[in-house]
């Protein structure tokens, strides 16, 4: 494609096992999120040293376990960080969102704080869980997963199958939620409903915020967010995974995907709008990285946010399942890989000139 540039791809930190996410301090540093094991780690020079995190407080199980991060935009006087996680104790099991201040010498975690729970669990599958802080009003966005229980995503009293956004230093629901006056307090949450297995959140430069989803065994979808729209998945009775993933015979209007993957599915997850003009035509692309896909798809969307085309680089085809994409400040993009068994690492990806 005339205008694409060739990618550099070099391994940043290997012997990981399921990174889930990857976010990069304001010093420089990653810190990094290993799903099974339950760990929090930072990351210099090639060098990952664990953070003092409390591994036997999170629920692992399937498709559960630590999960997505975010750093506040304040780190520099707060510390503050973000983790969703899986929860079980006292004879809860949830899905959680949890607020923590690294300690002075960024050794260890203190101060934690639940900020919202009650995401649902069941077996471990479909978990969720994506954060992202939304650059122009400071919210906190939580993509979740339906649990795999079919009345979820179009319950407004469940947390699961949603967006969700709330106020990132206190936990309570947004102020500007379309549901804001719901007598149901899980419902004050609700940005949009009808979603299976949110695994992306990614927010263009426009201000518009998208999402990114498994679909079941087609149609992976990528979704431009809409307040209170509804985006179709209603697997019921029971779990019925033949129905369609906007299911337009629904009651109300559904919300078609700016994108499906068709079928097969290729089990897309997280994703980062790509920046800077070194990028060439991928400059203003939406980076999605997809597991079963054993790929990195770059997907270029006009300003309505229809679909233009798409495109898998073959350096990044390399690696065996990616599950997360980071863009940071210099327009690079972290990549996470998802093989399991420690033959994971985290990617770094740029143009190569």
């Amino acid at each position: 494609m005339k205008g694409a540039p060739r990618l550099r791809v070099t391994r940043v930190v290997k012997g990981l096992d399921i990174p889930w996410d990857v976010q990069q301090l304001p010093d420089g540093a990653l810190l990094v999120t290993e799903r099974d094991r339950a760990t929090l780690s930072i990351v210099r020079g090639g060098k990952k040293t664990s953070l003092g995190y409390p591994s036997d407080q999170v629920w692992v199980s399937g498709e559960t376990g630590l999960m997505s991060m975010a750093v506040d935009p304040d780190y520099e006087s707060n510390h503050r960080i973000y983790t969703c996680q899986g929860f079980s104790g006292s004879g809860v099991r949830d899905v959680r969102v949890m607020a923590w201040r690294i300690n002075g010498k960024q050794t260890r975690v203190k101060n934690p704080q639940v900020l919202l729970p009650g995401l649902p669990a069941t077996s471990g599958r479909h978990g969720g869980c994506r954060l992202l802080i939304d650059r122009e009003s400071g919210a906190l966005h939580v993509g979740t997963g339906d649990a795999a229980v079919g009345t979820n995503p179009r319950d407004l009293t469940s947390l699961g199958g949603k967006t969700l956004r709330l106020d990132r230093m206190t936990g309570a629901p947004w102020p500007a939620n379309p549901y804001i006056e719901a007598p149901n307090r899980n419902q004050r949450y609700v940005t949009t409903y009808g979603h299976r297995n949110v695994q992306g959140l990614a927010q263009r430069r426009d201000g518009s915020v998208w999402s990114v989803e498994h679909g079941s065994y087609r149609d992976d979808e990528v979704n431009l967010l809409r307040d209170g729209g509804d985006y179709g998945w209603n697997p019921v009775p029971g779990y019925n995974e033949s129905v369609p993933m906007t299911d337009q015979s629904l009651p109300g209007p559904q919300i078609d995907a700016q994108w499906r993957s068709g079928d097969p599915t290729i089990a897309t997850s997280g994703a980062a709008w790509v920046r800077g003009r070194q990028w060439g035509r991928f400059d203003g692309t939406l980076a999605v990285a997809a597991l079963a896909g054993n790929r990195v798809v770059f997907m270029k969307f006009d300003k309505a946010g229809d679909l233009k085309w798409t495109r898998a680089p073959g350096p990044l085809k390399r690696f065996g399942r990616v599950r997360s994409v980071t863009s940071l400040a210099n327009g690079d993009l972290l990549v996470t890989t998802a093989n399991g068994g420690g033959s994971d690492a985290v990617l770094r990806v740029r143009p190569a000139g």
